[in-house]
């Protein structure tokens, strides 16, 4: 067995978009639900809080489908042709050619923080395309798993993380990818730009906390794009607040 997640970046056409949501949560979900090795999937909307706002956010939706593959070259095309609906349909606005379909072997599950409570759902991810510098991988993903993951996950609302790399199977339409790592970053929040805030604050060693990230890696490139989203699909939603293991009260919440 293996874990793979799909991520799906796309635009709906304006008259489209309850189509899509219904469609999604519909006979979509029922079909995949037939896939072996699908564990689940969840689609979101580009949010307004972004930790890089001067970057272009091509996307107004992304949809996660994440498996657990048997076998990896027969089980992973077989979610192509049920994304492949949605496009026959009219459903995507492709008409800048910036649908994308990234597939990727992922180094693990959710590596939660305490921030999580795992008996409710995520409010929203960030999506990291990234890089590394190249003959510093191991170095990269060391930092990563030791030092950055953790530093990151414990911010208040940011709540897990996992990582993977790009997959040599990938389905279509096969385009440009500019990152040959991804990092998905769950978020539990409901003011996820006072997450990002304090995200940012603790990078430059001025978050009310006190609490500042250790200097970046050298060995991580600056080839990367950040995508926060938030959650719009399912029957269940994030209550409300912040999660967070830590004091609050420090920030004036």
């Amino acid at each position: 067995m293996a874990l793979y997640t799909t991520i799906h970046l796309h635009n709906v056409p304006d008259d489209r978009v309850v189509d899509y949501a219904r469609w999604f949560d519909g006979p979509h979900r029922t079909a995949l639900g037939a896939l072996r090795g699908f564990q689940s999937a969840d689609r979101f909307e580009v949010a307004t809080a972004q930790i890089m706002p001067d970057i272009v956010q091509p996307w107004r939706y992304v949809s996660i489908y994440d498996f657990d593959l048997p076998d990896v070259a027969i089980d992973l095309p077989a979610l192509g042709p049920l994304i492949a609906e949605a496009r026959d349909a009219g459903l995507i606005d492709d008409a800048a050619q910036s649908e994308r379909l990234y597939s990727y072997e992922m180094f693990s599950d959710w590596i939660s923080s305490p921030n999580h409570q795992k008996e409710r759902p995520f409010s929203g991810v960030s999506i990291i395309l990234a890089n590394f510098i190249p003959g510093r991988e191991a170095e990269y993903q060391r930092w990563y798993d030791e030092v950055h993951g953790p530093e990151v996950s414990n911010v208040p609302g940011k709540v897990a993380m996992k990582r993977g790399k790009l997959s040599a199977l990938q389905l279509a339409p096969q385009r440009h990818c500019p990152g040959g790592e991804v990092v998905l970053c769950a978020q539990q929040t409901d003011d996820l730009g006072f997450t990002v805030r304090d995200f940012s604050a603790r990078a430059r060693g001025a978050s009310p906390s006190g609490i500042a990230f250790q200097p970046r890696s050298r060995a991580a490139s600056t080839a990367r794009t950040v995508h926060y989203f938030t959650r719009i699909s399912g029957d269940t939603a994030w209550p409300g607040g912040i999660a967070y293991a830590g004091d609050l009260s420090v920030y004036g919440i």
